[in-house]
C-alpha cells in the first residue's frame, strides 16, 4: 500500500510554470523606477557637491574630506545602476 503510493507519487508529472505577474505590478513597477530616478538624481547631486567641496577645500587650504564623499558617490552610484544584474545573479 506505502509503496503504491510511493510509486503513484513519483509517477506524477510536474509541468514548469508560465511565470505571471501579481495584481498590482504596474503600481509596484511605477514606484521602482521613480525610487531608480530619484537614486541617480542623488547620485548626480553627491558627486556634484563633492566636487565643489574639492574645490573649495582646495581654495582655501583645508584638509581633504571630499575625495571620500566623491569615491562614496561613485560608488554608490555603480550599485544602483547595478542593483538589477546583481539581484539577477544571486536570484537567477
Amino acid at each position: 500500500m506505502i509503496v503504491d503510493f510511493a510509486q503513484e507519487l513519483l509517477a506524477v508529472r510536474v509541468e514548469n510554470p508560465t511565470p505571471e505577474a501579481p495584481p498590482s505590478a504596474e503600481q509596484i513597477m511605477k514606484i521602482t523606477r521613480y525610487f531608480t530616478w530619484f537614486m541617480m538624481l542623488s547620485g548626480v547631486l553627491g558627486i556634484t557637491y563633492s566636487g565643489g567641496m574639492f574645490a573649495w577645500e582646495k581654495w582655501n587650504n583645508r584638509a581633504l574630506a571630499s575625495p571620500k564623499m566623491l569615491a562614496g558617490a561613485m560608488i554608490g552610484g555603480v550599485v544602483t545602476t547595478s542593483a538589477g544584474a546583481i539581484m539577477n545573479s544571486l536570484i537567477g
